[in-house]
């Protein structure tokens, strides 16, 4: 069975509060998990790819099932990198080989701060924003609905906000732009960082 990751933080206080974050994850993220390996183990599916992988191999399922393991294996997938990408380092900004980057495409971060905003503001419904690694190997800030992962599409996702009214309305209600204007005040560069190494690794 694919296993649960834990949360390193209870609150990410004033920006998300521990009732937002332990419902998001206990309610939200646990039900993808749950779905997902009991769609795997009716299948007799033997583990044998990372989840990551396992996007990429759906096809080894019979097709009435494929959708439901897509969704609620982008569920999963996407919860982890949201909660894996922030933490309680405020403020923290991107270094090194990552912020080389962002300067070289956007002309500084805090033009890409904008620019990732912006994005986010054209999201109609739920979904994520998220900044991902191209097969090009360039940065570019893309929009998905609902659980669809980058992994489909062949995208590296390495940074992302949680769009669906449930990461954020206990909190902020409808007020979503204030929700993602603070969102970057708990962003940890730092894992982010580490995600873009890893991509470049791979390439």
């Amino acid at each position: 069975m694919y296993n649960l990751k834990p949360l390193n933080y209870n609150s990410l206080e004033p920006v998300l509060s521990s009732n937002t974050i332990n419902t998001h994850y206990d309610s939200h993220y646990k039900k993808y998990m749950s779905n997902l390996n009991n769609l795997l183990t009716k299948n007799n599916y033997d583990y044998r790819y990372t989840k990551e992988e396992l996007v990429g191999n759906i096809d080894i399922f019979p097709i009435n099932d494929r959708d439901d393991i897509l969704y609620n294996l982008g569920g999963v997938l996407n919860h982890e990198l949201y909660f894996e990408n922030m933490s309680q380092n405020k403020n923290a900004k991107p270094t090194g080989l990552l912020l080389e980057k962002i300067n070289k495409q956007y002309g500084s971060y805090e033009k890409f701060k904008e620019e990732f905003i912006k994005t986010a503001s054209y999201l109609v419904g739920s979904g994520y924003t998220f900044l991902v690694v191209n097969k090009e190997n360039v940065l570019e800030i893309i929009n998905l609905s609902n659980q669809e992962t980058p992994y489909y599409y062949n995208l590296k996702p390495i940074m992302t906000i949680d769009l669906w009214e449930h990461a954020y309305y206990l909190d902020y209600k409808n007020n979503r732009n204030l929700y993602v204007n603070n969102f970057f005040s708990v962003v940890d560069f730092n894992i982010i960082e580490k995600n873009y190494e890893k991509v470049q690794k791979d390439i």
